[in-house]
């Protein structure tokens, strides 16, 4: 594996971590929205992964028939909806409410959220650490040549 290769692996983790924060963000902001331009309520996002596949050298369909995962990082699948269900809350007052008083919340849930998103910054750190560890290594391997 080439340095240019590890450095290549872990932008895809960087761009991956920074939607994920993007989405999580999204949710929060989202957390209070009974009235989307679809006529519900808010419904939560989650961001989909997937290996990044290597590209079909020789090397790759070796590791893969000795079994062994030779990825190339990390790719977004897409931003799925969550399909928990709404929270009712009892609100008569509230312009959404229905007959009974209830109100379809978002299904956001705050301390979820908060935690994904220190999963998701301790990620990108993990990727900025690796990046920054495949420069070092770089510069000292430039520094044995003198």
């Amino acid at each position: 594996m080439s340095i240019f290769n590890s450095i290549n692996i872990s932008s895809s983790g960087l761009t991956a971590e920074r939607l994920r924060l993007d989405t999580i963000s999204k949710n929060i902001a989202n957390a209070n929205t009974t009235r989307t331009s679809n006529g519900g309520p808010y419904r939560r996002q989650v961001v989909v992964y997937k290996a990044k596949e290597g590209e079909g050298s020789f090397a790759s369909f070796l590791n893969n028939a000795k079994g062994n995962q030779s990825g190339k990082g990390v790719e977004v699948v897409g931003i799925r909806q969550d399909t928990t269900p709404f929270k009712r809350v009892y609100e008569p007052g509230h312009p959404d409410a229905d007959e009974e008083g209830y109100v379809l919340m978002p299904n956001v849930d705050i301390v979820t959220e908060m935690a994904n998103m220190i999963s998701a910054s301790r990620g990108y750190e993990a990727n900025v650490t690796a990046m920054n560890t495949t420069k070092s290594m770089a510069m000292k391997a430039l520094e044995l040549g003198r």
